[in-house]
């Protein structure tokens, strides 16, 4: 039986395209002793792969290498198990990468409840992304009820999430988005006080306006020119959690190449301002996050969008696509069904 795999051909220079990737049909490949088979259903896509992408010291991980699939959260049924722990049909979060078929000894296996309606929530609101943005507003953004909370890409997997918790936390809440679609969508179904487009000119005094009494806490995961309009406007005591710098991970640095470099050093460096990990605080704190986001979302408090293209062969457009801005929440990649 064929394992279809997309395969890292060449480093990408600026945006990744078609061709920096391959698809090809291998052999599938065997569970041994003390391992289990697993068959993917979905694939999460991040941001932080186009940094690992580049072979180089600018992610905090190893490189991805050439000829191999891009690492990458998945959502996973066991087919065949040589390990007590898991059986043949349970659904788990693993690590499986961009790939059909992957072999795990366990260790990086998370189980999930076989009755899950929607298990891809697993790669979003209810895994990494929604830890991510639970871990650095509540941990280091520390938002207290009337302050003004400010998020970039406010419609993204983790941004939506930020601003929906600082919602409930009490915070007035503004986010910067591209496009109109995204703004209205912030405003009317995730319920931000005010959403600007950071396409449109004079994005500065729009968000002076919107935020008369300063900022508070800005999360940031955007970078660049977003950045720059929020900096002036942080009040005294400020926090600004550091997630991640979508805007130059491709290269479009521009004038803030500097300041890009700076800020990154934050998040693979841990240096207060804060940048963190969100991998660095599992141990400690992913159990409080489950019990605490589970709630909300199953009383509808938080609003979880799903970008899903289907078919494996797609994930490297969807994956553009994403560092690009065209998806709405969290983007996944159908692989295959139950």
């Amino acid at each position: 039986m064929a394992n279809r795999r997309v395969l890292l051909a060449k480093r990408p220079h600026g945006a990744p395209r078609p061709d920096d990737f391959t698809v090809l049909d291998q052999e599938r490949p065997w569970a041994g002793e003390g391992e289990v088979l697993l068959r993917n259903l979905f694939l999460s896509l991040d941001p932080y792969m186009r940094g690992r992408m580049d072979d180089g010291d600018g992610s905090y991980a190893a490189p991805y290498a050439l000829g191999e699939p891009p690492g990458g959260g998945t959502v996973a049924e066991v087919i065949s198990s040589d390990i007590d722990a898991f059986r043949s049909g349970d659904l788990v979060v693993a690590n499986g990468g961009w790939q059909e078929y992957a072999v795990s000894n366990g260790s990086d296996l998370y189980a999930l409840p076989q009755d899950m309606a929607h298990p891809s929530l697993a790669l979003g609101i209810l895994g990494m992304t929604g830890f991510a943005a639970w871990y650095g507003l509540t941990a280091i953004g520390a938002p207290k009820s009337g302050e003004t909370l400010v998020v970039g890409a406010a419609t993204g997997a983790v941004g939506a999430a930020v601003g929906q918790i600082g919602k409930i936390l009490g915070c007035r809440v503004v986010g910067i988005a591209g496009g109109q679609r995204k703004c209205r969508h912030a405003v009317e179904v995730l319920g931000f006080g005010a959403c600007l487009d950071h396409r449109a000119p004079r994005l500065s005094e729009r968000l002076a306006e919107a935020a008369p009494s300063g900022v508070d806490v800005y999360f940031e995961n955007v970078g660049g020119a977003v950045r720059a309009a929020v900096w002036p406007l942080l009040n005294v005591g400020a926090r600004v959690p550091v997630c991640g710098l979508v805007s130059g991970y491709n290269g479009d640095l521009d004038a803030d190449g500097n300041s890009h470099d700076l800020m990154m050093s934050l998040i693979v460096k841990r240096v207060r301002m804060e940048g963190f990990m969100v991998g660095d605080h599992y141990g400690t704190g992913f159990e409080t996050f489950s019990q605490q986001m589970s709630g909300w979302v199953g009383a509808g408090r938080i609003h979880a969008d799903e970008d899903i293209v289907d078919g494996l062969e797609n994930a490297p457009e969807a994956f553009g696509g994403m560092l690009e801005g065209r998806n709405l929440g969290k983007t996944l990649v159908r692989i295959g069904n139950r």
